[in-house]
């Protein structure tokens, strides 16, 4: 009795292991991570480094996704270190097809300060492809400069 126990325990045990293992699958990283970092002089001769990155987490399942920020700014005068600051963060976005289905993904993403950056910090674009039928969408987003984003997707033709 008591192996009966081990075996069925064992057995459950692994198919706890495997729903885990299922769902990590539905989530990629885009390829196309950027990174920008700018200098400035402050009084008393300090400088700082502030370096931003983006990188873009996809389901493949839904089309949702999440744009990543971290960033680190670094103050400094002529001898040491003063101050270290990180900040960042995951924001979800919608869905780019109403459907589920098997997605493929890409994202990039201008570096401000940049002549692409008309009215505020700049924008990005993300792709997006079925894998089970000819069906790819782009979408740009950009800062309006008026406090909120415009973004807008199109399907794209097959000739």
């Amino acid at each position: 009795m008591n192996q009966v126990m081990k075996i069925c325990l064992g057995v459950a045990l692994s198919f706890a292991a495997l729903v885990p293992a299922a769902q990590a699958d539905e989530f990629k990283l885009s390829n196309n991570q950027r990174i920008s970092c700018s200098r400035g002089l402050a009084a008393g001769k300090l400088n700082t480094a502030t370096c931003k990155s983006y990188a873009y987490l996809f389901n493949v399942k839904t089309s949702e996704y999440f744009r990543c920020q971290v960033s680190l700014a670094l103050t400094r005068d002529n001898k040491e270190v003063i101050n270290v600051q990180t900040d960042g963060g995951c924001s979800k976005r919608p869905r780019i097809f109403e459907t589920d289905s098997n997605y493929q993904f890409d994202a990039t993403e201008t570096e401000p300060p940049n002549t692409n950056s008309f009215f505020g910090p700049g924008g990005y674009s993300v792709w997006a492809a079925d894998s089970t039928a000819q069906k790819v969408r782009g979408c740009i987003t950009i800062s309006s400069g008026l406090g909120s984003d415009i973004s807008k997707c199109l399907d794209m033709t097959f000739n």
